[in-house]
């Protein structure tokens, strides 16, 4: 027993002189209160050595847990770079913003950054604040310190691009995520913010390759293949782009755009029995299934069946009547018919109805701009090619990769527009 209250007294003594002097070598009086702590377990043990009692199984269990267990804890934890004062900072934000009070939490995380400028947590939870409050480049500027702090915070390195995206500045954000799929090339939130710019900046040819190295790793994503799909598109390749349209749509057959893609690169190659098919699936969809409805009605004028193309465009103007009754208007295929088509008289001056603005405001809440851009696209090149020749489509289905029709397809579309 006395032997065993002596090694007690010898170890814990020493572990409390070490740590005071720790606290005296860093100037961190957050150590305070793990030497208080001590005080209290070698004070316990000194009451059972003077006063001859044999204190309570807690209390000797006390004892040892304050004056040895938890400070040799802490030492561990600095061993592995967790400092004591860090960790309190940090569980003290953390607490802050589990009550909703994010002035104290980023009150306490800069205090912390003022004592230790290399503390990564801090900078981490810190940027994270200052995004949820909109303050992007003060975000920007602790996710850059993250980052120098942990080379391997791949996520900070995203957010840094996904903010510099979001102010506008979009050849620094390239770089970003370039540099960041060089280091983890399987990471897709990176390769789908890099092809949005570079969609969205016309380098196509850059959108492809990215999409390519992506699939790599992703195989059986619908997004990368849709959008491989959308740069070939862009490209004027549409039989890659059809190929990638149709694995998209086996991976997900609820989502309907990739269907309408390949409908319209049927019109262009003039399978009109592809189109008909993939047009009658897509009329299931509420946000495209006006334009599905009017392309099937252009498509049954061309077999001569009147009635059954009336019948469609009729149905079309039903699901968004101010929208198809314009492309009519503008479209000479529709002059047979035009009398028995249902257009609302005074169109320019009634305002939409509610059910119909909601509708829309839903389609463009939906298409992204990328999408809208393919889509007009295709149905601007269908309009191209219904003015070729079979043997032009063959040339054009076996060229259309080299971009050798690109040219001569824009001029054509130039000399149609005139002659309307």
């Amino acid at each position: 027993m006395i032997v065993e209250q002596l090694i007690f007294t010898v170890i814990a003594l020493a572990i409390f002189v070490y740590m005071f002097f720790r606290m005296i070598q860093k100037n961190d009086t957050t150590y305070v209160v793990v030497l208080v702590l001590e005080a209290i377990g070698i004070a316990l043990n000194f009451v059972e050595v003077f006063f001859q009692i044999k204190l309570n199984i807690l209390f000797v269990i006390l004892k040892y847990i304050l004056s040895i267990i938890l400070p040799i804890a802490i030492l561990i934890l600095e061993k592995r770079n967790i400092v004591l004062s860090e960790m309190l900072y940090i569980q003290k934000a953390k607490l802050y913003l589990f009550f909703g009070d994010k002035k104290r939490a980023k009150q306490a995380l800069i205090n912390l950054i003022d004592k230790n400028p290399k503390c990564y947590q801090a900078h981490k939870m810190l940027a994270e604040i200052y995004e949820q409050e909109g303050g992007l480049r003060k975000a920007i500027d602790e996710y850059v310190q993250a980052v120098d702090l942990n080379k391997n915070d791949y996520d900070s390195y995203y957010k840094v691009a996904e903010l510099l995206t979001n102010l506008d500045k979009k050849d620094e954000a390239l770089e970003m995520l370039h540099s960041l799929l060089q280091k983890k090339p399987e990471m897709y939130k990176a390769t789908e913010l890099l092809g949005d710019i570079l969609l969205e900046k016309e380098m196509y040819k850059e959108a492809v390759n990215i999409y390519q190295d992506a699939l790599r790793y992703n195989p059986v994503s619908y997004e990368l293949n849709y959008n491989l799909g959308i740069a070939y598109t862009m490209l004027n390749d549409f039989q890659n782009a059809k190929t990638c349209y149709e694995k998209a749509a086996q991976i997900n057959s609820l989502l309907y755009n990739a269907k309408y893609s390949l409908a319209e690169i049927a019109l262009i190659y003039k399978d009109l029995e592809e189109a008909e098919k993939r047009f009658l699936e897509i009329i299931e969809d509420e946000e495209l299934s006006a334009d599905g409805y009017y392309e099937l009605a252009k498509i049954y004028l061309i077999k001569g069946d009147k009635d059954t193309a009336i019948q469609y465009i009729n149905t079309a103007i039903d699901v968004n009547s101010k929208k198809i009754s314009e492309k009519v208007k503008k479209e000479p295929i529709f002059i047979p018919i035009m009398a028995k088509i249902s257009i609302p008289f005074n169109l320019e001056e009634e305002p939409i109805e509610e059910g119909e603005a909601q509708v829309e405001k839903k389609n463009k809440k939906k298409l992204k701009e990328k999408e809208i851009k393919a889509k007009e696209h295709l149905e601007e090149m269908s309009e191209i090619t219904k003015h070729l020749s079979y043997n032009d489509i063959k040339l054009l289905k076996k060229n259309s990769s080299d971009g050798r029709y690109q040219k001569n397809l824009q001029e054509e579309n130039q000399e149609i527009q005139k002659e309307k």
